[in-house]
C-alpha cells in the first residue's frame, strides 16, 4: 500500500514539474515546447508501464501479505497481466485453499473430538504446564463429585477434597493403575499427555470398570453361595434330624442328661449356621425396588426412634439436622429403612460407647448424610468396605455393607464412606 502511494505521489511530482517546464519553454520556443510534449508522453507511458510491470505485482503481493498476517484464508489474490507475478498469484492462491481446507478440517475435528470428548463415559480431565486443570467433561465431573468445572479450574488435583483426585495425584506421567474407592466404584487411570504447539499438555483418562467387577464379582459369590448353602442345609438336615432320633431314643435311657444336652447343643449349632448361610443367600435375593415419592425426612426420623433405644444404652446421643425445603425422593421404604437402619448400626458399633451420631439431609442435589464419632476407617480398609464378605468387626459376615450397596445401586444412589480429617465418619448417599 505504501508502496502504491509512493509511486502516485512521485508520478503527480514529476507530471507537475514537466508541465511547469512546458509551461516555461512555451514562451521562448515552439520546437523546444513539442519536444517537450514529447517527453512528457513518453515518460506517461514509462509510468504506465512501469506501474504494470513493478508497483502492481508488488502491491498485490504486499496486499496477500496482509490476507496471511490477518489469517483471512478465504480471499484470493487477481491477476495482474504480468507472466512472473500472476505465477506468484495463482501459486499464493493455491496455498491459501489448501491453507482455507486445512483450517476447515482442523475445525471440524475440533469439533467432533469436544463432542466425542463430552459424550465419552471415560472420564476426561486435561491439565496445563503447570499441571492445573483447563477442562473436565462430564463423566470427569461424576467420578470426581464435582458440580461445576468452575469450582476446580485452575486448581491441581492434589488441591481437591475428592478420594479419585487424591489418588490420580499419586500417579506418575504414562501409568495406568486400577484404583477401587470407599465408594465401592473400581476405575483404570491412565496419565499421558499430548503435544499442542509444540508443548506436552498433561491429561487423565478415567475408565469405570465398576459395573463389569460388579458382575463377575456377585456372579461368582452366587454361585459359592448357592453351592455351600446346598451342601450345608442337606448336610445339617441330616444331622439334625440324626442327633433328634438319637436324643428321643436317650430319653428312656437313664443318665443320659448329660448326652442329651450336647445333641441339644449340637442341634441348635445347626440350625444357626442355617440361618447363617441363609444370611448370605438373602444378600444374593435382594427383590428390585418398589420405587414411590416418599419423605425421606419422615423416613429418617422413624428410624432413628427406631435405633434410638439402641443408641441409649450405649450412651451414643443421634441428632438430626433436616432440611424443611428437602424435594420427595422415590425409594423403596422397606428396602431403604434396613439400610438405614444397617447404616446406624454400623456407626454405633465404630463408637463402641459414649459418641454422637449426626444425621443430615440437604438439597441441590439431595443428599444423605449419616455421620459419626466413631473411630474411624483406615486407608488399607476403606478401599475393601463393600467387597464381599470383608468386615472390620471381630466375628463380622462381611455381609452388611454388601447389602447396603446393592440396595442403593438399585435406587440409582451414588454413595461414600470414608474418614474426614475432622475425625468425622461420613456416609454419603446422593439421589439422582
Amino acid at each position: 500500500m505504501k508502496l502504491k502511494k509512493l509511486f502516485w505521489i512521485f508520478t503527480f511530482l514529476l507530471l507537475v514539474i514537466l508541465s511547469m517546464l512546458t509551461y516555461i519553454v512555451m514562451q521562448k520556443s515552439s520546437w523546444m515546447f513539442y519536444l517537450l510534449e514529447g517527453l512528457i508522453l513518453v515518460t506517461f507511458l514509462f509510468l504506465v508501464i512501469f506501474y504494470r510491470k513493478i508497483v502492481k505485482p508488488l502491491h498485490t503481493i504486499g496486499n496477500g501479505m496482509e490476507l496471511l498476517k490477518e489469517q483471512d484464508f478465504s480471499s484470493r489474490l487477481s491477476p495482474v497481466g504480468q507472466y512472473e507475478a500472476d505465477r506468484v498469484v495463482n501459486v499464493f492462491n493455491r496455498m491459501m485453499e489448501q491453507l482455507k481446507n486445512e483450517r476447515l478440517r482442523l475445525r471440524e475435528q475440533n469439533t467432533f473430538l469436544d463432542l466425542l470428548i463430552n459424550a465419552s463415559p471415560m472420564g476426561v480431565i486435561i491439565l496445563n504446564l503447570d499441571e492445573k486443570i483447563t477442562s473436565l467433561n462430564p463423566s470427569a465431573l461424576k467420578v470426581l463429585g464435582i458440580h461445576s468445572v468452575e469450582t476446580v479450574a485452575g486448581k491441581k488435583l492434589s488441591d481437591i477434597d475428592s478420594p479419585l483426585a487424591e489418588e490420580l495425584s499419586t500417579l506418575s506421567l504414562h501409568d495406568t493403575r486400577t484404583v477401587q474407592l470407599n465408594d465401592s466404584n473400581i476405575y483404570r487411570c491412565v496419565y499421558s499427555s499430548f503435544v499442542d504447539q509444540g508443548f506436552q499438555h498433561p491429561f487423565f483418562l478415567v475408565e469405570s470398570l465398576t459395573d463389569e467387577v460388579m458382575k463377575a464379582e456377585k456372579k461368582a459369590y452366587e454361585k459359592v453361595i448357592r453351592m455351600i448353602a446346598h451342601e450345608v442345609n442337606n448336610t445339617t438336615a441330616g444331622i439334625t434330624s440324626t442327633l433328634d432320633t438319637v436324643s428321643s431314643a436317650l430319653s428312656e435311657v437313664e443318665n443320659t442328661e448329660d448326652i442329651r444336652e450336647v445333641m441339644r447343643v449340637c442341634i441348635e449349632r445347626c440350625f444357626t449356621m442355617g440361618r447363617f448361610i441363609t444370611n448370605f443367600a438373602d444378600v444374593v435375593k435382594i427383590p428390585d425396588p418398589d420405587l414411590r415419592k416418599l419423605n425421606l425426612n419422615e423416613l429418617v426420623t422413624s428410624c432413628k426412634r427406631f435405633m434410638e433405644t439402641i443408641c441409649q444404652n450405649r450412651n451414643i446421643s443421634i441428632t438430626l439436622n433436616l432440611c424443611e425445603e428437602l424435594d420427595e425422593v422415590k425409594i423403596d421404604a422397606s428396602l431403604f429403612e434396613q439400610v438405614l437402619v444397617n447404616i446406624i448400626k454400623n456407626a454405633a458399633e465404630s463408637i463402641e460407647s459414649n459418641g454422637q451420631i449426626y444425621i443430615y439431609t440437604t438439597t441441590n442435589p439431595v443428599c444423605l448424610e449419616i455421620a459419626d464419632t466413631g473411630k474411624g476407617i483406615s486407608k488399607e480398609a476403606a478401599t475393601k468396605l463393600f467387597s464381599p464378605f470383608f468386615s472390620t468387626k471381630p466375628g463380622g459376615q462381611g455381609i452388611g455393607l454388601i447389602f447396603i450397596r446393592e440396595v442403593l445401586l438399585k435406587h440409582g444412589c451414588t454413595f461414600s464412606l470414608r474418614t474426614y480429617a475432622d475425625g468425622l465418619t461420613r456416609f454419603h448417599i446422593f439421589f439422582n
